[in-house]
């Protein structure tokens, strides 16, 4: 029997998020810590298997509600079904199918809800076991153009191109979503990525919590309607990660950490001009300031990150936040 393993690994904005649905341009990494790992092998009726993360037990009320507020009412059985649809669509005319049928199943190491790009984690995962299993070559640079569909057509989610691009090239990603460098190609826009060398990032940590978790649509849902309306701060703002994302690149080329750090800071700063910050991730960041280091968010918030100059600073940096709920770690980039 074939049995086929393909992970999704979790990711890290360095810099520029979340311009990258706005046209803007940013930096990220893959973070080999945490992955959501699919296994698909054949089977005789296609089965979709719920995980842990699909539960339907739960010890209160209170526990129920919790559960929905971070995870929704599907778990993540409906990225794995959403996907098996793209794929069927995407493949529409283009490649035939095999009638062979399979079961598949997904666990996921990634925290939820602290912007570390769990769900598209899931997507990637998937679409990389049901195109070994069909035996489909989807070109590299449409792939993650073709997992934000499953998100923004299949289950009507705002979201960027940002993560699905690092999770699928993995490693270091410059990654630039102006107008004039998107592309179509089989009807899915895509924009130029450029890997960069994971050997210029200076010494980084990342930090999260799941107690100041909240779902993705918190913060892009109002900023996508302002944009829309044409909310004069939020254009600038957008303007503005792009520039710190082509200076923060630039610091990469010339072994600049103090630069970067200042530059990761100043995204922070910037976002907070635009967005209402929870008391609770605001003090994560002020913490880690306070210890030595930058502080930004890895992504929607919940997640942190930043340039922590020595281990002195680290240690620092690590009892802080830890007395405060924290789970702090220097990420893994490489395979």
């Amino acid at each position: 029997m074939e049995i086929i393993r393909q992970r999704g690994y979790a990711r890290a904005g360095l810099i520029g998020n979340p311009s990258d649905g706005y046209y803007g341009k940013t930096i990220s990494f893959i973070v080999r810590d945490f992955f959501a790992e699919v296994i698909l092998y054949e089977w005789d009726r296609l089965e979709l298997v719920l995980s842990q993360e699909d539960r339907s037990r739960f010890d209160t009320i209170h526990d129920l509600a919790r559960d929905v507020q971070i995870h929704g009412y599907y778990g993540g059985i409906r990225l794995v079904k959403a996907t098996i649809k793209r794929f069927v669509d995407y493949c529409q005319d283009r490649h035939p199918l095999h009638e062979r049928t399979f079961s598949v199943r997904y666990e996921s190491s990634i925290p939820r809800c602290v912007g570390l790009a769990g769900s598209s984690a899931i997507i990637v995962a998937t679409l990389r076991a049901l195109m070994q299993f069909y035996q489909v070559a989807i070109p590299l640079h449409l792939q993650p153009s073709l997992v934000l569909s499953v998100e923004t057509e299949e289950l009507g989610l705002v979201a960027g191109l940002q993560d699905r691009v690092i999770q699928v090239y993995e490693g270091l990603v410059f990654m630039d979503f102006a107008k004039e460098s998107l592309r179509q190609e089989a009807g899915y826009w895509y924009g130029h990525y450029r890997p960069l060398d994971p050997a210029c990032l200076p010494s980084l940590y990342i930090a999260f919590s799941t107690d100041a978790a909240e779902p993705t649509e918190f913060l892009h849902t109002p900023l996508r309607a302002r944009y829309e309306q044409g909310d004069a701060r939020v254009h600038a703002a957008m303007a503005r990660f792009t520039e710190l994302t082509l200076e923060a690149r630039q610091a990469l080329e010339r072994g600049d950490p103090q630069g970067l750090s200042r530059l990761l800071d100043a995204n922070f700063d910037l976002r907070r001009s635009i967005c209402a910050i929870p008391p609770d991730q605001l003090q994560m960041v002020e913490t880690a300031r306070e210890a030595g280091a930058s502080a930004k968010f890895a992504g929607s918030g919940g997640a942190i990150l930043g340039v922590c100059p020595d281990e002195t600073v680290y240690d620092t940096l690590k009892q802080r936040l830890e007395a405060i709920g924290c789970y702090v770690f220097r990420p893994t980039i490489l395979p």
